[in-house]
This record gives structure tokens, sequence and C-alpha cells, in this order.
């Protein structure tokens, strides 16, 4: 036997053992403790014998017709065409009978999954649940996955005499020890460098969080300030990517004056730590930053995801005293009775947990949410790359929305656990004073400013269907927008570009969504310019801009972005 074959033998091997921890780990992960919900689902269908049995013989009978197709005089299976499938999209995936025979036999017995569980009667969170977990189980199992039953990873290994394959162990080896799968190119990137660049200064800062506020671009600005409160589960910078895509330097190209709230990764010591610490020692101290800074008693404020939820709670417990002149939420949630499938995982017994672990303070590692945010669109953000990286022994590209995606924070526990709680679980913020924060009963209700809500229509986490049932909790004028694409993607969408398109509707939010769609318009191009026009009427009168930033009670402390966002990164210097 060639030598050079040997070798890649011996190395596929030691590959197929490494993948098969890989993914045991992954399962374990994402589906822990779900057994009972596939019992359940065979437990419906039993009982009603006819159901099951003319799913059965349904799915036997297209095997039969593969098989049969697959033994006729051109050996080539008569299957659905998978052309926008990716996964299938190397020619010897449709030209070779054994892998066309492969993928295709695999689509049947995902569709046959996937009747299953929609046949089981099931009550609906459970049904949902039970989507997501057989989804997943069935994109773990796609043959493209597996370096023996991928032809392109095979084909790539006879090429180079073997090299991807010792490439593609020595990628995994790195990807075991930092603990993720990567990627993007991480040194293709640095904050500070090349990311989170917009000219600023930390104005104030306490254990919890920095305060960023940036230079001005323009001459004369807004005299009323924009707050922009990010998520607290990975870093600000998704707002401050590059120049080109950076929504803070938008809004300061259109007059406003821009505080940023930059979240510290919560160390073990700030393990205590509360929503109510988060509303109070968070948003309402930057509130209170902008305002005296800019010396004016209302400001714009902006929440993106959980920092919208926190936004929202914190305008809540202030308006009475202290009203704000306007709210932007964007993919936020503060009606969770759809949650998306990352609400069908929080149950009871989880929620249970966490506050018995958290009793006593402690540290929810962002690596946990990282996973379970991944796992929602597996194909995309973890089985791609363990084909290439590992399979092919290719290194990802650089892309800076995939970098900020794997910057994860920490958050202390017992945070963490009161979210799941009141608003996964029992979705109290929707209900007039069944929550009470800083001391006050929180009802959004009351909360009557101006408010453009933005959710993206292929939003994973964020249902756009959810993000508008919480618009309509406000009694202000709402404009709600809906973005094309996904959870970021649909958020950070800079003007200028042609790549997408967002909905418009006439004023007024009809209680179905679906009817709010139906009247809707499709417009080219990004909502941000639709957000700078409706902003530019809550600004306030034009002022010269400041050419010192802060003031005597809020100084200079460091430029920005500060050093909270870099603390405890594992690829910064």
């Amino acid at each position: 036997m060639n030598p050079a074959d040997t070798a890649t033998d011996d190395a596929g091997r030691q590959y197929q053992k490494l993948f098969e921890e890989f993914t045991r780990r992954l399962g374990r992960t994402a589906t822990a403790d779900d057994g009972d919900f596939f019992r359940g689902m065979i437990d419906a269908l039993v009982a009603d014998p006819g159901r099951w049995a003319d799913i059965q013989q349904r799915h036997y009978t297209a095997h039969l017709e593969l098989w049969h197709s697959f033994f006729d005089a051109d050996g080539k299976p008569a299957g659905d065409s998978t052309a926008a499938d990716r996964r299938f999209g190397a020619p010897d995936w449709h030209t070779t009978p054994y892998f066309d025979y492969l993928h295709q036999a695999y689509l049947l017995n995902i569709r046959w999954l996937s009747e299953l569980v929609e046949q089981a009667v099931l009550a609906p969170r459970d049904k949902t649940r039970l989507r997501f977990l057989t989804g997943r189980f069935a994109d773990a199992m796609s043959p493209a996955n597996f370096p023996f039953t991928n032809p392109e990873a095979l084909r790539l290994a006879f090429e180079t005499g073997g090299a991807s394959i010792a490439q593609g162990l020595r990628n995994f080896a790195a990807d075991l020890a930092q603990g993720r799968i990567s990627t993007n190119d991480e040194t293709a990137f640095r904050i500070g460098r090349n990311l989170a660049v917009t000219p600023g200064a930390v104005i104030f800062e306490n254990e919890l969080m920095q305060l960023i506020q940036y230079r001005p671009l323009t001459d004369t600005v807004f005299e009323r300030p924009l707050l922009i409160v990010p998520p607290c589960i990975n870093k600000f910078y998704i707002l401050d990517l590059r120049p080109d895509n950076s929504f803070v330097r938008h809004a300061l190209a259109h007059g406003h004056t821009v505080f940023m709230i930059s979240w510290r990764n919560i160390p073990p010591a700030l393990g205590h730590l509360t929503w109510d610490d988060y509303v109070e020692r968070g948003v309402l101290r930057a509130i209170d930053a902008a305002g005296d800074i800019c010396g004016v008693t209302q400001v714009n404020t902006l929440g993106f995801c959980i920092g919208g939820t926190l936004l929202a709670t914190a305008l809540a417990v202030s308006h009475e005293r202290h009203p704000q002149a306007s709210l932007t939420l964007l993919a936020t949630m503060t009606d969770f009775r759809d949650g998306g499938e990352l609400g069908a995982f929080v149950d009871e017994a989880w929620v249970t947990n966490c506050e018995q672990q958290f009793r006593d303070g402690g540290i929810f590692r962002g690596e946990q949410l990282a996973l379970a945010f991944a796992s929602l669109r597996a194909n995309d953000l973890v089985w791609r790359y363990v084909v290439n990286n590992y399979l092919k022994g290719l290194k990802p590209a650089a892309f800076d929305l995939l970098y900020w995606n794997s910057d994860s924070a920490d958050l202390p526990g017992p945070m963490f656990a009161y979210y799941l709680r009141n608003m996964y679980l029992e979705n109290n913020l929707r209900v007039p004073g069944k929550l009470t924060t800083c001391g006050v009963p929180v009802d959004l209700s009351r909360l009557a400013i101006p408010v453009y809500a933005v959710a993206a229509s292929d939003d994973h986490i964020v249902p756009w269907r959810s993000a508008y049932a919480s618009a309509r909790l406000l009694p202000g004028a709402v404009r709600f927008v809906l973005a094309a694409s996904g959870h970021v993607a649909g958020i950070i969408n800079p003007a200028g570009g042609a790549r997408r398109s967002y909905r418009t509707a006439p004023d007024g939010l009809p209680e179905n969504p679906d009817s709010w769609f139906a009247a809707s318009a499709s417009q080219p191009g990004s909502w941000w310019t639709d957000w700078s026009a409706w902003s530019a009427a809550h600004g306030g009168r034009r002022v010269a801009a400041r050419s010192t930033l802060g003031n005597a009670r809020h100084p200079e402390i460091e430029p920005a972005p500060g050093r909270y966002v870099t603390e405890n990164h594992p690829r910064q210097p």
C-alpha cells in the first residue's frame, strides 16, 4: 500500500473518532433530558395506529421507489432537486449515483421525521420544542457532515495525499483547546484597530458598565442626544463594527450626539448582580449622564434585543417622574408569548435549577448561551464550519459579524435566572404591575412616548410577530418596520446598500400582525434611512456641536472603545 494511502486511512480513522466525540458532546448539550419529548411523540402516534401506519407506508413506498430508480438503466435516483441546499451543491452529490442516493435517502428520512412530529398531538409548546430537537438531529445526521460520506472531502483528501485530513485534525485540536468552533479568521480583527473605531471617549463608568460618548461628525447636532443600550450577552460593537457598517457612525452623520453603554463581561466578584442593577446602575444611570452632559431633561433612546427589554423596563420605571423623548426598539421582545425556538427550551425545571444554582450568586457563562444560539441555525453556524474546518482542512474567511457573534459575555447568574423566569417562562413584563423593578411597579401601558420598532423577517431569536406584539403593548405612536434577513443581518444593514429591503405600512397596528403585513409595502434599501427621518422629529432644535466630550461631572476617562469591551477577551492582547 502506498504510504500516503496508509497515512490518509489512519488519519481518517482518528478523525472519525474525534468527530463522533464532537457530535456526541454537541448532541448532549443541545438535547439533554429531552428524550421524554420523543417518547411523547411516539405515544401520541401509537394512540392513533391508522395515522402511524399511513405515515410508515408512504415512507416505505418512497424508499422503494428510490431504490428502484437507483438500479434503473442510468443508475440515477429520481429524487427532489437540492440545488438550493448548499450542503449538496457540489456536482458529485448529483452526478455520482452513490452520493446522489445518500443525499436523496437522507431527504426522505428527514421528511418522514418531520411528518411524525407534525402529526403528533402535543401541546403547542411541546410541539415547538420537538420540531427544534428533530430539526437539529436531522441537521447533525446529514451525510455531508461525515468524512466518508462527503464526496468533496474525499476528493480533496485524495488530491492532497491526505494533507487536508491532517490539517483538519490540527484545526479540530485547536478548536477543542479554545472550546469553540472557529467561524472566521480571528486574526483579521482587533477591537479598537479595525472594529469599534469610531472616535469617542469613556465619560462614566461603574462596576457594571462604561458609558461612551462619540465625537460629532457634523457642525450642528440635535439638542437631545441618543443613548444606545446594546445587548449585554455580547459586546456593544455590533452597532459600531467597521466605518462602512457602523450604526453609530450613521447616527453621528445625521446629527445625533451618540452615547453607548459598554456592558462589562461580568467577573466572579460581581456574580451577585440582579436585573434591577442592570436597570438602575446601567440604563438609568446612563440616561442621567447623557442628559446632564447635553444639558437637556429628555434624551432619545435605542435598545437592541435584551438591551431593548432592559431599556423599556427602565423607561417604564422612570416615566412618571422623568419621561424621555423617544424609544427605538431593535429586534426586541417585551411580550414573550412566542419566544421562538429558544423560548421552547425554557421550562419550569430548567428555570428552577438556575435559580437554585445561582441563589448565592455566580456566573452564567456566555459560551453556553452562544452554543444555544448557534444551535438555532446549526447548518449555518455549526455544521458548515465542521465540514470546512475539519473535513476539508480549510480556514474560515474573515467576517466581522461572526467575530462579534463569537465574542460572548458572561452574565450574573441571578440576573439571568430572573430574566428566564419573568420573561421567557411567565411573560410577566407584559402584565401591568406584575413586576416591581427598583421599587416601582412596571407598567408598559403607561409609557406614552413615540416608538420606532424594527423586527427582522427571518429572525430566529426574536420572531417578528413577537416583536410586533411587543410594540403593541406601548400606548404611544408606534412606527413598526419589518426588515429583511435575520436577527443581526436585518439590523446591521448600512444605508446606501441595495442588498436588502424593509416593509412599512400606514400608521396603526392592527391586532393581527398578518393584517399589518398585508397592508405593508416593500421599500428598497435600509431601514436606517427611514429611522433617520423619523428620529429627526424627536431630536429638538439644532445646536452647535460640542467641541469637548463629557463635562466637569463626567470627564473623559479613556479613549473609546474603552477597556471593558476587551476585559477577559481571549483574542485581544
